[in-house]
């Protein structure tokens, strides 16, 4: 079932799993600053987030229904490797499940107790902050190639010399010994 069109930066995340609705649209990267700023858009011209929201009410017994939020949200990034410095792919795929609760502190209780997310229930979300915030979450602290594209240059003094191997080192030694007089 799919709700009327609503505004995603003011989302009602009540009237959503209220009405078991879904709603769903892509922004471009731009918009999310943030992720841009973490990414290389230059490397992926044209990008967009596109994601996707489900709200659901889950009976509990003996009071009133949980609110909950299917959140779906995917990207497809480029980022700077840290061996190669090259631009490495990085695809993002979110779905997470968010539980709401009425109070601050009970969503921060909950949160440290259980494996679900759980967030503070609001008039309104800014769904798009939500999403950026969960991309940010689920980028790579050290992106890196499996197998960088091109070789990786050597440091000065581990490249090998082409020159003859060096003398050994008593050889200087052996020379003075060699010399008439010594």
């Amino acid at each position: 079932m799919t709700v009327k069109p609503v505004d995603p930066l003011r989302l009602d995340v009540a009237a959503l799993a209220a009405e078991h609705g879904e709603q769903g649209g892509r922004w471009p990267l731009p918009e999310l600053v943030r992720l841009a700023e973490s990414v290389l858009p230059d490397e992926t011209p044209g990008a967009e987030v596109h994601w996707q929201v489900e709200g659901d009410l889950r009976p509990l017994a003996g009071s009133a229904p949980e609110i909950w939020m299917r959140l779906t949200a995917q990207a497809a990034l480029a980022m700077r490797c840290q061996r190669c410095l090259g631009a490495v792919p990085v695809p993002l795929d979110l779905d997470r499940w968010i539980r709401f609760v009425p109070d601050g502190s009970q969503a921060e209780a909950l949160d440290a107790e259980l494996e679900d997310d759980v967030l503070e229930l609001q008039r309104w979300m800014n769904l798009r902050d939500l999403v950026e915030d969960e991309l940010l979450l689920a980028l790579p602290l050290v992106p890196r190639h499996d197998a960088c594209p091109t070789p990786l240059p050597m440091p000065a003094d581990d490249q090998p010399e082409s020159e003859a191997p060096p003398a050994h080192p008593f050889a200087a030694l052996a020379q003075l010994r060699k010399k008439p007089g010594a």
